[in-house]
């Protein structure tokens, strides 16, 4: 059975991608010899950089598809949803996978990172944090496993994981509820520390709406890129739907953190121009504006290349919402503004490339858009199918 292809062509896209291991291998290989601060602007009043804020905070955040779009199949019956189930819950295993990755790179000492297992601190939030993340990995590993077994032909292991399959979903959206919220409870630790356009008590229940949104949106962005890509088709009618529940999801949260900012009287002061109010600004804008006026209109929700613009504004405005909660709104107390090293900078480019070219590498060897291959001999409606527009090939 021949399992690789190994025929490989040379891409501009294969050649930036080289280019990018090699600047991230470097700076591993000065992060692990000399430690952080020969590779990152950290310092003890920055402890949490661009590692945390952008590969953990985001990648969570990102990751956060997997137990909407299942919880939405497997407990309210959204059946409409099942063919985006497998690359959705692809999409969240390498997310939480390069999430730990990140951790590595960010923690003093990562050879230690076991201890919080055996030394439990049951009243930290960080190790409940661990500890779901961890069981969350182990949970995704569990439900991405049969594609790998059916690529094997290992049926009677395939039986095993359906059959636990229904504990499995009710467990990782269980754990996922947990940690995503609890992410944003180790910023109550320190209010007194952050900028009042985020110091709100409210910010593990923001994290949590925004792992929804960002969900959906990544579930959006993955399935039109992915459609690009392989030149694979998507119906129609799931991009809508999913523009729907992502219209109303963005709409809720605008409105509460409307309230949360009339509630602790810094309203009016959204409008004072100011280094923080600049990057609050920028994230209201791709978080709420953008997206809430383009899906309001049905001609954007039906057009996937419009909708496409949408998720992706609604990504970058909840990646720069972390960002400004972990970094920005420390500025003013610290007395400094952060900025990362380009070691630190390649490191986190190196990971999203390695993000990238493992779903390419699942796609063409996985059967992860089975449904697909088990229809190709049919006719597709070509208005059920979107990717018309070319796209750089992804690296495989």
């Amino acid at each position: 059975m021949k399992i690789f292809n190994m025929n490989i062509k040379v891409t501009f896209w294969r050649i930036l991608f080289v280019i990018i291991m090699v600047l991230g291998i470097y700076s591993t290989y000065v992060r692990y010899l000399k430690g952080l601060g020969a590779v990152s602007a950290m310092t003890d009043q920055f402890p949490w950089g661009l590692w945390i804020a952008f590969d953990c905070l985001c990648g969570i955040m990102l990751a956060g598809g997997a137990f909407c779009i299942t919880g939405a199949v497997y407990i309210f019956h959204v059946e409409r949803l099942h063919s985006i189930v497998k690359p959705t819950v692809l999409t969240a295993f390498l997310g939480y996978v390069l999430f730990i990755v990140g951790l590595l790179f960010d923690l003093g000492r990562p050879w230690y990172i076991w201890h919080m297992i055996i030394y439990q601190n049951l009243h930290s939030v960080m190790f409940e944090v661990g500890m779901c993340v961890m069981t969350y990995t182990t949970v995704l590993f569990l439900e991405f496993l049969p594609n790998v077994l059916e690529r094997f032909h290992i049926n009677w292991a395939i039986k095993v994981v359906k059959f636990i399959y229904p504990v499995l979903i009710v467990l990782g959206i269980l754990l996922s509820t947990l940690h995503q919220s609890s992410l944003g409870s180790l910023f109550l630790i320190v209010p007194e520390k952050m900028h009042p356009f985020w110091a709100t008590p409210a910010t593990p229940f923001f994290f949590f709406l925004s792992a929804i949104a960002c969900g959906i949106a990544m579930t959006i962005f993955e399935s039109t890129i992915s459609s690009r890509a392989f030149g694979r088709g998507l119906e129609r009618s799931v991009l809508v739907e999913l523009g729907g529940a992502l219209y109303i999801i963005v709409m809720v949260i605008a409105l509460l953190r409307l309230q949360d900012y009339v509630h602790r009287g810094v309203f009016m002061s959204i409008f004072h121009p100011s280094y923080e109010a600049y990057f609050l600004w920028a994230e209201l804008v791709l978080c709420f504006v953008i997206p809430l006026v383009m899906l309001s209109f049905k001609k954007v929700r039906t057009n996937p290349n419009l909708l496409y613009i949408a998720a992706l504004s609604t990504i970058l405005g909840f990646v720069t919402n972390r960002v400004n909660v972990a970094l920005t709104s420390m500025e003013a107390w610290v007395g400094y503004h952060y900025m990362p090293k380009w070691t630190e900078v390649s490191i986190t480019i190196m990971i999203c490339a390695m993000g990238f070219f493992c779903f390419s590498l699942a796609v063409n060897y996985l059967p992860i858009f089975e449904e697909e291959h088990k229809h190709a001999s049919a006719p597709l409606d070509p208005a059920a199918r979107i990717g018309d527009v070319p796209q750089p090939e992804l690296v495989h």
